[in-house]
């Protein structure tokens, strides 16, 4: 099946896509240096997220454990999949918190691959992660976006949140229309859904829980507001919202620039639904300033613009 459109068909990307290259200004190039040096991988680079100038030169980066390939699929994702040489590396806890140490956070988030091929789907090793940035970094808050740790969810559920990162997240991705052509047989849009209540109903303390959604696979927004509605019910509460974009000819094509305008009419329908924060723009992704999401629905700010 065709997956991306001839060249002369593809949309323009539009001004509001435009984003800076790296430069010498900032930490970019320390942030490069200290994560590679390290051997650590991030999603900024592994998912070629557009604001990566940005954050690196912020200071800041979203780690991406459990190594560099992902048994899953998903037509929109870059991060590279097939069968993973290796297991989990032990040290990478300790080398991550270090890491983080070094760069200053006081907000950490850590992702990962999906790791099918692993007994407990990786959840042990995100525990101990987060281990090792309470101990390192007693100050700072920890947010983990997992994957759905399909087939084994109530254990490592029970094991990821016994180590108390303040947030939990789980992407939903797109609306229940696209969720199997977009994702796959293996993920399951209600099983996202099952994860995220479940997350409150077992972690035993204030856990926040958080999900983000992807514009431009072919969805309407009237669906968009749906997937919210849904995702509230569950009790989830931050929701990003940001602009598909075609990371190589071999994934899914852009069904359309979602408008910045759009965008604002989104948030103010979450916002609407009650969701504790909602962060809607073409370049938001679930990390961009993940510091200001979590803020947001601490104090009650709610919505911020971009």
């Amino acid at each position: 099946m065709e997956t991306s459109l001839p060249v002369a068909d593809r949309p323009r990307r539009p001004e509001w896509m435009k984003v800076r290259a790296p430069s010498a200004d900032g930490r970019y190039f320390d942030v490069k240096k200290l994560i590679h040096g390290a051997s650590l991988n991030t999603v900024c680079e592994e998912a070629r997220c557009p604001n990566i100038a940005e954050c690196w030169g912020k200071g800041t980066a979203t780690f991406q454990i459990l190594g560099d390939t992902c048994t899953r699929a998903c037509r929109y994702c870059y991060v590279n999949s097939g069968k993973p040489e290796h297991a989990p590396d032990p040290l990478e806890p300790l080398r991550l918190a270090q890491a983080a140490a070094q760069m200053g956070l006081k907000h950490v988030v850590v992702t990962s691959v999906d790791r099918d091929d692993v007994e407990d789907r990786g959840a042990g090793h995100f525990a101990a992660v987060t281990r090792a940035l309470k101990a390192k970094l007693p100050d700072c808050t920890v947010e983990l976006l997992t994957p759905d740790f399909l087939g084994d969810e109530e254990r490592a559920l029970t094991t990821v949140l016994g180590a108390r990162p303040e947030v939990f997240s789980h992407n939903i991705e797109t609306v229940r229309r696209l969720h199997r052509r977009m994702r796959g047989a293996k993920a399951s849009y209600d099983g996202a859904l099952h994860l995220l209540r479940r997350a409150k109903e077992v972690a035993g303390y204030p856990v926040l829980t958080k999900t983000g959604i992807i514009a431009g696979l072919g969805e309407t927004n009237d669906e968009i507001v749906e997937t919210m509605r849904e995702l509230r019910a569950v009790g989830v509460d931050v929701v990003t919202i940001g602009q598909y974009l075609q990371p190589s000819s071999k994934h899914v094509a852009i069904d359309r620039w979602v408008h910045p305008d759009e965008f604002r009419w989104l948030r103010e329908q979450g916002e609407a639904l009650g969701f504790g924060s909602v962060f809607a723009g073409p370049l938001v992704r679930s990390s961009y300033r993940a510091d200001e999401q979590k803020h947001a629905a601490d104090t009650g700010i709610g919505v911020v613009a971009y």
